[in-house]
């Protein structure tokens, strides 16, 4: 049998890690902010915080799987430009800096606090650098002065915490006050912060964010996760995300795994398998898996990020169910993901968007504000850490 971690490592080794590489900005810090489909870099285009951010956490946690130096000298480089991204008046990371480390657009999204915290933790793992700990420490407590209601979070807020409207996360045209997304990435933030330092508060706070997605976003009768809502949690539009429900699959397991609760990681293994069992039924489809659902229109055009969650997702519900189909599910959205999403060109990385069919459609630049190695490297790593044969 073919080895999907050696198969992983090479898609890490071989295209991922050489192409992020190269956009490394050692004259004003960071990592490049743009690339078109033409392979052509913008170094003057503006550098998203959520980018570098998820640019810390890749190079960081390829370092504590692979041990090559390379990785921690470009973890360390990003987070040093993260420091820059750090508001010092009013707390919190900013939406969006300039190529040469000034604000840019000065929202603050709880979202990006979550991803920033997630850098840094994974970031002081690597290198047990306690500053960044501490800055990890000081976002979470900002979240969690500057966020939160009687309810749960609130998400879009001025550069001095006054409400904005969610446009960076409402989509369909919705207007979200909260959104699963954020929560969902809430919980992966704190789970990496909590595995960090073990503060109890962390731990506090990750099983009220568990309770908020069993009580209020994961639908038992669709088996699905709500995507949208109003400030008091109550759904709006009916949308069904296969990425982010694929995603919380497994993000959900490790974060009971890491809590280390034997009830809540028994509890959340049920709903994981009905969520990951309701993808493969519905959503999987000519070989990978379809983006979305807005009420009766299916769009069937293949995400990068969703192609590589979904991946960890099947291979996951493998591990906690046994059931073969998955781990054959996994199988075929990998050969799919290395013979259509996979860009065959030299120096290049995945297409954002392709085709039901696998062509690429050139609506998603090679590289933005929001397309990095995140999804794809994770794809990877969680592969060669879980040791799984196919």
């Amino acid at each position: 049998m073919a080895i999907l971690v050696n198969e992983c490592k090479k898609e890490l080794t071989g295209r991922i890690l050489p192409f992020w590489n190269k956009l490394r900005d050692d004259e004003n810090g960071g990592f490049y902010g743009f690339m078109n489909n033409d392979l052509e870099v913008d170094k003057k285009a503006d550098k998203g915080v959520i980018l570098n951010s998820r640019i810390l956490w890749f190079y960081s946690s390829c370092y504590r799987t692979l041990g090559e130096g390379y990785m921690l000298d470009n973890a360390r480089h990003a987070y040093e430009f993260l420091k820059k991204c750090v508001d010092r008046e009013n707390g919190g990371v900013y939406w969006m800096m300039t190529y040469d480390g000034r604000p840019a657009d000065d929202m603050k999204h709880t979202y990006n606090q979550a991803f920033a915290i997630y850098a840094l933790s994974a970031y002081y793992l690597a290198s047990k650098d306690e500053s960044a700990l501490k800055l990890a420490y000081e976002l979470f407590d900002t979240v969690e002065e500057k966020c939160t209601d009687d309810i749960a979070y609130m998400e879009a807020f001025s550069r001095d915490w006054k409400l904005v409207p969610n446009d960076a996360l409402s989509e369909n045209g919705l207007m979200a006050d909260k959104t699963m997304n954020t929560v969902l990435h809430l919980i992966e933030a704190y789970t990496v912060l909590f595995e960090a330092g073990r503060d109890h508060r962390v731990e506090e706070r990750l099983l009220f964010l568990l309770e908020i997605v069993k009580e209020k976003i994961f639908n038992r009768e669709a088996n699905c996760l709500r995507v949208f809502f109003n400030r008091e949690l109550e759904q709006i539009g009916d949308i069904h995300s296969y990425g982010h429900d694929i995603e919380a699959s497994w993000l959900l397991d490790r974060a009971c795994e890491v809590i280390g609760n034997r009830r809540l990681q028994a509890e959340w293994r049920s709903i994981d398998l009905r969520i990951s069992r309701n993808i493969l039924d519905i959503a999987f489809e000519n070989g990978a898996v379809n983006n979305e659902r807005e009420n009766d229109k299916i769009d069937k055009k293949r995400i990068w990020w969703v192609q590589a969650e979904s991946v960890v997702g099947f291979v996951n519900a493998f591990q906690q169910g046994g059931e073969t189909v998955f781990l054959d599910a996994a199988k075929t959205v990998f050969d799919w993901i290395v013979t259509k999403q996979a860009d065959k060109r030299d120096n290049s990385e995945w297409w954002g968007e392709v085709t039901f069919d696998g062509e690429p459609m050139l609506t998603v630049d090679m590289v933005n504000p929001w397309k990095c190695p995140y999804h794809n490297g994770r794809m990877c790593l969680e592969m060669i850490n879980r040791n799984v044969s196919i």
